[in-house]
């Protein structure tokens, strides 16, 4: 078995946008037995993550996580990824195996602690441009994801430590890329996490499907 028993610590740096989106339009993304948590009328919140992990984690990768919505479960929020790309196939099997999530290869094009471009072959799936933080302070956090493997719906927790800061950013997503349906449009909040520390637990199944999921 080529990737590491959970859970996994990873050290490196991330990237967060926050983004309001219409539930409709993700709904077919996500578990019927899933609550999509709603902010506003029609609006849930979701998000991109980049992130880069080296020196020090149990894999090396840069990841990129589409977050269509935060949803509930039996009294527990957390958020669901609809879409995971990641340049290690170790990475790759060890998410799909452990955390039941979809993960595919892509490539990561970090330039200048500026931009990120992430690609599958020819194909464009976002890029990234970023400013650098003026301010951050240092914040442990710690959240909850849900994936579904099989019939098993799971949840897992994560929780990072981190220096923070809120920074400027544009996002642009092609219309070839598998994500733009969700019409994420550009964030209202961008948080950049330096000198990060990660540590991602074991899932935990917390109910079942009565259809098998499958991601589109």
């Amino acid at each position: 078995m080529p990737y590491p028993q959970p859970p996994w610590t990873l050290q490196g740096y991330a990237l967060q946008t926050v983004h309001l989106i219409n539930i409709d339009g993700v709904r077919h993304l996500i578990p019927s037995e899933l609550e999509i948590i709603s902010v506003f009328p029609g609006k849930t919140v979701g998000g991109v993550y980049l992130s880069y992990y080296g020196h020090g984690s149990v894999l090396e990768y840069s990841e990129l996580i589409v977050i269509p919505a935060f949803v509930g479960y039996k009294g527990t929020i957390g958020g669901w990824v609809s879409h995971i790309y990641v340049d290690n196939p170790d990475s790759v099997a060890g998410g799909r195996e452990i955390w039941g999530l979809p993960k595919e290869m892509a490539e990561f094009t970090w330039e200048r602690g500026e931009r990120v471009t992430v690609r599958q072959g020819n194909r464009i799936l976002c890029s990234f441009n970023y400013k650098q933080q003026t301010f951050a302070w240092r914040q442990k956090l710690s959240g909850s994801s849900f994936s579904a493997k099989g019939n098993d719906l799971l949840r897992f927790s994560a929780e990072v430590e981190s220096r923070l800061g809120f920074i400027g950013s544009k996002l642009e997503i092609p219309a070839e890329s598998p994500f733009s349906e969700i019409s994420l449009g550009q964030p209202f909040l961008t948080v950049r996490a330096e000198q990060m520390s990660l540590k991602v637990q074991a899932p935990e199944v917390v109910g079942h499907r009565t259809v098998e999921y499958s991601y589109r």
